[in-house]
């Protein structure tokens, strides 16, 4: 059995990340816009970005494939539209892939809740599946975009070499108690934070103290928080979820990333031999 070579998380900005494993390479959420620039929310909503991505579209490498929760301006702005190769396959939400094909992104893959899709590259396989969230409390949900939370599970000849949760745009729910239930093993697990308040009052994303409530649930070895300080929008910090992380006593799986920084992912050791 071949080893794995393992790889890395970039953290570009908002929750646009750039995640290599096992000669994999993929984009998260992918949010190009520059400092002072509005992302457009829907309903004549926008909001301001704060900070510069760590990188611009056209500097990235060649892409296996985009994970996009959902088609939220913040989340895939006019930037990735225009900068990406139309060839790369989007993997999202039924809403949004219907979308995106209009704008000619032909092998954009919708995926419903549980649904799962596979990349291969010779004996190595990724199996996204798709995951329940919620970017909105009560009937506000049916205002804003369908949102998917994904697990992604990297093997190489048939076994998991690292299972990595993305959380997506989502407030805590009764429909993410499924999650762990059938992904209970958990490596590493990136979370959107913020506290997004739409017109100052209706929050759509965790703030610490759900963040630090997700982490309970989900139970990731790692934890890499994203999503929190880019836009006019958010409004509970890093330092919201820390505290909180804290006072949860899972203060040691939080791994914090400056824009432009990377995490070297964990490769699981081999099973011991059956004797």
């Amino acid at each position: 059995m071949r080893k794995a070579d393992g790889g890395s998380v970039l953290f570009i900005g908002n929750a646009t990340t750039l995640i290599r494993y096992n000669g994999f390479t993929l984009l998260t959420d992918p949010n190009f816009l520059h400092r002072g620039q509005r992302a457009h929310l829907g309903y004549g909503l926008t909001s301001r970005r704060l900070l510069d991505p760590a990188m611009e579209v056209e500097d990235l490498p060649p892409l296996d494939a985009v994970v996009l929760s959902h088609l939220h301006g913040d989340h895939w702005d006019r930037v990735a539209r225009a900068g990406l190769d139309q060839a790369t396959p989007v993997i999202t939400t039924p809403h949004a892939a219907r979308r995106l094909r209009k704008q000619g992104f032909e092998r954009a893959v919708g995926l419903r809740t549980w649904q799962e899709h596979q990349l291969r590259n010779g004996t190595d396989a990724l199996t996204v599946t798709a995951v329940p969230a919620r970017h909105a409390p009560g009937p506000a949900e049916a205002l804003l975009p369908p949102v998917m939370g994904s697990v992604l599970e990297f093997r190489r000849e048939g076994r998991v070499d690292l299972r990595l949760h993305i959380s997506g745009d989502t407030l805590m729910d009764r429909r993410l108690h499924q999650i762990p239930r059938r992904f209970p093993d958990l490596d590493v697990g990136i979370v959107h934070l913020g506290g997004t308040k739409l017109l100052g009052a209706l929050m759509v994303t965790m703030d610490g103290r759900q963040g630090a409530d997700w982490v309970d649930l989900i139970s990731p070895r790692r934890v890499l928080p994203v999503h929190y300080d880019d836009y006019t929008v958010f409004s509970s910090g890093l330092d919201d979820f820390r505290e909180h992380m804290e006072r949860s006593g899972h203060a040691d799986r939080v791994v914090h990333l400056d824009r432009g920084d990377t995490y070297t992912l964990p490769v699981r050791p081999p099973a011991p031999a059956r004797t």
